[in-house]
């Protein structure tokens, strides 16, 4: 049997039929059946073994050169019959060429994304550092370090994803953060005063979920510390900070408030942007909208963490993330950020 003369006649058969292919099905099967793991090539290459070696290397390499040809064939066949279905459709007038192309939707940055960052951006610039803490947290670090032990009523605020994981008393443990106030803690375990932190993140609540409530949301907790750090100072800080994100004709106003690990606690309200003010749906007519809540550290907050109430002072503030885009763009359900439907996230 000659091989070589084999390969020849395969080349010649090859070519010649692909002249006679007219489209994309008919290229697609003279490919298979010419350069697939069946094909007469992969056939000769199979049976190289069984041949002396020195024809072996010949034709070998005789082969290779064929698979070559074939797959170089191959893709000029396919460009031009793709560039003869190009001229078929401009004669028909259904393509024009130099319309401009069909617009590539681009991604963009998420709004609850878009808000945690401008909120971190605002307090760098005021000297705040931002750090993130673990979702999953203990016990000790969620409620008893901030001043809300085993059975304190104050617990009831925040309803708890609880882990499966207990101690030796048979007590659980550990849970999944209900609020980003735990890092006031494990920052200040590290660090000495002074101290200025942001801390943004994902906080979880063990609750039905409505237009107003989800079972994940975002915080962003903040926290300062330093000898000699007043009200006075926070007032300043949490007020500078409603003017760059609300604007700078804001008018801000605080009222004293409950929670657990500031005293005095306040929550900070903002005059109504939509009204001015004046009463609307938006304030419920109060003519002011709350945006965050706020207060001095309590004293056994700072002595858990060894620092002596007497020298150093501060104070903390935490804001969900998402009231802040809902308020300003009068968005009616919380649950629109987390549904991924595209038709509300193009707004943005």
């Amino acid at each position: 049997m000659d091989i070589k003369k084999d390969l020849e006649e395969l080349k010649n058969r090859a070519l010649e039929q692909l002249k006679d292919v007219d489209d994309d099905q008919g290229l697609e099967k003279w490919r298979v059946f010419y350069l697939g793991k069946k094909s007469p090539l992969n056939q000769v290459l199979r049976g190289l073994a069984s041949l002396p070696i020195e024809e072996r290397r010949l034709v070998g390499a005789m082969s290779n050169d064929l698979k070559l040809l074939f797959e170089s064939n191959v893709e000029q066949k396919r460009l031009s019959l793709y560039s003869s279905a190009v001229t078929t459709l401009q004669e028909k007038g259904r393509l024009d060429v130099t319309l401009p192309g069909r617009p590539v939707a681009q991604g963009r940055l998420h709004p609850t994304t878009r808000i945690v960052r401008q909120i971190c951006d605002i307090f760098s610039a005021m000297g705040f550092q931002v750090v993130e803490g673990p979702e999953v947290e203990t016990d000790y670090y969620n409620f008893e370090a901030l001043n809300i032990p085993k059975d304190h009523p104050a617990r009831d605020m925040w309803d708890t994803f609880w882990i499966d994981r207990k101690d030796e008393n048979g007590e659980r443990t550990t849970l999944l953060r209900t609020h980003t106030s735990p890092m006031q803690i494990r920052v200040m375990e590290k660090t000495t005063p002074p101290i200025r932190v942001v801390v943004p993140g994902k906080v979880y609540r063990y609750e039905a979920t409505d237009a107003t409530h989800e079972s994940m949301f975002y915080q962003v907790e903040g926290l300062a510390v330093d000898k000699g750090v007043t009200f006075g100072d926070l007032k300043g800080c949490l007020y500078e900070f409603a003017r760059r994100l609300f604007g700078p004709e804001r008018k801000a106003r605080f009222r004293c408030d409950y929670f657990p690990f500031v005293e005095p606690g306040v929550e900070m309200a903002i005059d109504c942007f939509v009204c001015a003010g004046k009463g609307c749906r938006l304030c419920s007519n109060t003519g002011w909208i709350e945006i965050l809540g706020a207060g001095m550290v309590h004293p056994d907050v700072l002595r858990h963490v060894n620092y002596d109430p007497d020298v150093y002072t501060g104070f903390a503030f935490g804001m969900g993330v998402e009231r802040i885009p809902i308020l300003r763009y009068g968005i009616e359900d919380i649950r629109l950020f987390y549904g991924n439907d595209l038709r509300f996230l193009r707004q943005f």
